[in-house]
């Protein structure tokens, strides 16, 4: 049986602009510029660039398209062509400033070839006397070495690995074998099986003295106390003294737990940190700017708006002008979406980077991390009057170029805790006592979680030692045992 009844119901649609405006938002500047390379070479419509001629968009009706829908078929004779042309001489652009910083200059560095760490390796076997079954072998186990210098493998995986993937027989000696010749190559450690294997091979390509010979066998025979540092069960062990110990872990932390991960010519791909933002202080006051890199000049096609304009002039109008025209306005359509979207993110980011920097202006201007003020997403979006989610992307993974360094813009967000006067404090100023504490304690006795909590107690943080611990693990400093020094 059917019914009818009204139903009221509340609900929030976006736009594909506000979608867009979002995806664009929470994008640094070079994943920035990738987008912007793709939107180009999927419309073209849209140019970089200044030109005599641009797009007016004073004289577009933005919310004549705005339920516009590409797979919709649209009637040429509906499409008013005076929209997408552009009667004005002027362009935008030169009636309007920016405060963009002028740092969008091409530069080209020379790259380098460099020789990559398992090349090296194969060039190094090079030099030894082998047959043809070893030396297959051998350049197998240089394939299974990951790029911090390891074999993450065992002997009898290895083996079945070459049978069945590379057809080579062979056997676990014969392996075995091979890994030892393996073993003198250049990085010394590389192709060890575990860091225990690493470090004790690392030794043992060093010149013997009494210092490396009694590292080598607490390596070997007492790892697990070593890794522990329960040096004074290693003292009663070797029955020496604090000084011999000493000596003997300062050759084992000369070593290189990672053979590989140091080579130069490794071809690890480098992520590059472009700031978005840069902050300077110019007669003591903070001065703001967007990388120019964000701020492109982009325009519709004059082309497509001749296009447009010779559609409108002829007077015959064929069924295939008909569907060109209709393209054409989609491209346009979307070169201006995407041109708007691009200037409200501008917009966007220098407003909510503009409220942070005044927001920790005393930071900011001195420097001093315990000047941080509490600030959470809420505070700026309050200040600038957007959703809080939209701050979040703005923050999330910008970094600003400051006097003090480059940092990531949300490392400046932290909640507040009170101190014993009742006054909010900005958990990073704690973090950074308690850093300081650890770092000027007597590392032959570190200080407890327990003990922590009772400094920062008496320097007016009461803070629980649970607290404590999680702030530790936060700032990845170990428990006071692993901290302990001889």
């Amino acid at each position: 049986m059917l019914k009818q009844f009204l139903n009221l119901k509340l609900s929030q649609k976006l736009s594909p602009q506000q979608i867009q405006l979002m995806k664009l938002i929470q994008l640094p500047t070079q994943a920035f510029e990738q987008r912007l390379l793709e939107e180009m070479n999927e419309n073209p419509a849209l140019e970089t660039g200044k030109e005599e001629e641009e797009y007016e968009k004073d004289e577009y009706d933005n919310d004549e398209y705005d339920d516009y829908d590409d797979s919709e078929s649209i009637d040429a004779d509906d499409i008013n062509i005076d929209e997408y042309l552009s009667d004005d001489d002027t362009p935008d652009y030169k009636t309007q400033a920016n405060n963009y910083s002028d740092d969008d200059e091409s530069r080209e560095s020379p790259l380098a070839a460099p020789i990559s760490f398992h090349q090296d390796l194969i060039n190094q076997l090079n030099t030894f006397i082998l047959d043809d079954h070893e030396r297959e072998i051998a350049e197998f186990l240089v394939g299974s070495i990951d790029d911090m210098g390891y074999i993450r493998r065992s002997i009898p995986d290895i083996v079945d690995d070459m049978a069945f993937t590379q057809g080579i027989y062979t056997d676990e000696n014969m392996v075995e074998r091979m890994l030892q010749v393996i073993h003198q190559l250049e990085p010394s450690g590389v192709g060890a099986r575990d860091l225990q294997e690493c470090l004790l091979l690392q030794l043992k390509h060093k010149t013997p003295t009494d210092s490396v010979e009694l590292a080598a066998d607490i390596i070997e025979n007492q790892f697990d106390a070593f890794t522990k540092k329960h040096y004074d069960k290693l003292i009663q062990k070797y029955n020496i003294s604090n000084e011999q110990l000493k000596k003997a872990i300062h050759e084992i932390e000369k070593l290189n737990p990672k053979p590989g991960g140091g080579f130069t010519g490794n071809n690890k791909v480098t992520e590059n940190v472009v700031p978005d933002f840069a902050i300077r202080i110019i007669d003591n006051e903070l001065e703001l700017s967007l990388n120019g890199r964000n701020a492109p000049s982009l325009h519709v096609s004059k082309d497509y708006q001749e296009m447009m304009q010779t559609y409108k002039d002829s007077r015959d109008k064929s069924n295939s002008q008909k569907e060109a025209v209709q393209f054409i306005k989609q491209k346009l359509d979307s070169a201006k979406w995407f041109i708007d979207a691009i200037k409200q993110r501008q917009e966007t980011l220098f407003v909510t980077m503009n409220a942070i920097m005044h927001y920790q202006e005393e930071y900011f201007l001195d420097g001093d991390e315990t000047k941080l003020k509490p600030m959470i997403l809420k505070d700026i979006a309050d200040i600038v009057g957007l959703d809080i989610s939209t701050v979040s992307r703005v923050a999330n993974s910008k970094y600003v170029e400051t006097p003090y360094g480059t940092k990531l813009i949300k490392e400046f967000f932290s909640e507040a805790m009170k101190n014993d006067q009742g006054e909010d404090v900005s958990t990073l100023e704690i973090k950074k006592i308690l850093q300081n504490i650890i770092e000027e304690e007597d590392k032959k006795k570190p200080l407890p979680d327990d003990q922590l909590a009772e400094l920062l107690k008496d320097k007016g943080y009461p803070i629980a030692r649970r607290t404590i611990a999680k702030y530790r693990e936060q700032l990845d400093i170990p428990v006071a045992r692993m901290r302990k020094k001889i």
